[in-house]
């Protein structure tokens, strides 16, 4: 419907969308931060002023690893995208960062998906879609690994209340989603994100070694960084705890809350929710795990989508001759 419209039809509805994203995430930030049920936002503040964590010196540091964090990413699309059309580092770096902040408000990272993909041509589009989940799908992958590390560490250091029952049952679920999934593969119709699992699994294997490794190694370095971003504030809190300690409780809430479907928007909630259960265990108070939950957010979450506005606003609508290139 919209290729039939005039070119400069075109570019004022496309205008209005990046002004809707942009407008939209900037207004759900600031709704999630003043209207936080949980944590109220004059109290973070005040925890903060406390705390001294504004230190220029803690500043500094934290947003060092906020920015290793998203280097490594932007690196890691640029490896995978070289696969099939070379872009530099400014590039990789734009289509990372506005399509950040298209997905800020989309459930399960829709609008990530999307928005790289008007950065190609027509014939790149689907590629783009599949280089975008193997990413992601990597992500998920050392998120899954810790988190069955930190699970089990977990239950064994800490009393744990089990239902050995709902356990045989969740055993029971995977396995018949296993045989299901296992089904579905066999006759093609299991499906990601539109995409049968046996197209997808061609398209991964005929994809170099070398950039298989590099994209997991890559996932590997932004998990380290991350997490250690999430102790080093506890550290900053006054918190005494051990980093492996820290790492078994971060590792299973991470995992825990990847298994969520959430709207970005209200990730900071999920995680919260989700942190109070698991670092309670190790009887750190309320309002420092909100406030650390919250300071991730803000720092991996809400400063990269600002910096990535300026991409969308300044993203140009393809001409009729490039737009199928």
């Amino acid at each position: 419907m919209i290729s039939g419209l005039p070119y400069k039809t075109k570019q004022f509805f496309f205008v209005l969308i990046k002004l809707s994203i942009v407008v939209g995430a900037a207004y759900f930030i600031y709704n999630k931060l003043t209207n936080n049920d949980e944590l109220d936002f004059s109290s973070f503040l005040d925890f903060l002023s406390k705390n001294s964590v504004f230190s220029l010196k803690n500043i500094i540091f934290l947003l060092f690893l906020t920015f290793f964090n998203w280097f490594f990413e932007i690196i890691k699309w640029q490896n995978l995208v070289n696969s099939i059309s070379k872009i530099s580092f400014f590039e990789a770096q734009k289509q990372s960062l506005a399509s950040h902040t298209a997905s800020l408000f989309t459930p399960n990272r829709i609008g990530d998906y999307a928005a790289k993909t008007i950065y190609f041509g027509g014939h790149l589009r689907k590629k783009v879609v599949l280089l975008n989940l193997i990413g992601n799908m990597s992500q998920m992958l050392m998120t899954l690994l810790f988190g069955i590390v930190g699970v089990f560490m977990i239950t064994s250091q800490y009393e744990v209340d089990i239902s050995y029952y709902k356990l045989v049952r969740l055993l029971t679920y995977t396995l018949i989603g296993i045989v299901a999934i296992g089904f579905g593969v066999s006759y093609k119709r299991f499906q990601i994100k539109g995409f049968s699992f046996s197209k997808i699994w061609a398209f991964v294997k005929g994809l170099p070694a070398k950039m298989h490794i590099k994209n997991i190694m890559l996932s590997l370095l932004r998990y380290v960084i991350f997490s250690f971003q999430f102790y080093y504030l506890f550290v900053l809190f006054g918190i005494d705890i051990a980093y492996i300690d820290a790492m078994v409780l971060i590792s299973t809430m991470y995992v825990v809350v990847s298994i969520i479907p959430t709207i970005f928007i209200f990730d900071v909630v999920v995680k919260g929710s989700v942190a109070l259960y698991v670092f309670g265990f190790a009887d750190i108070n309320n309002i420092t795990i909100l406030s650390v939950t919250t300071l991730m957010w803000l720092l991996n979450f809400v400063l990269p989508s600002i910096f990535g506005s300026y991409y969308v606003l300044n993203f140009n609508l393809p001409t009729a001759s490039n737009f199928d290139d």
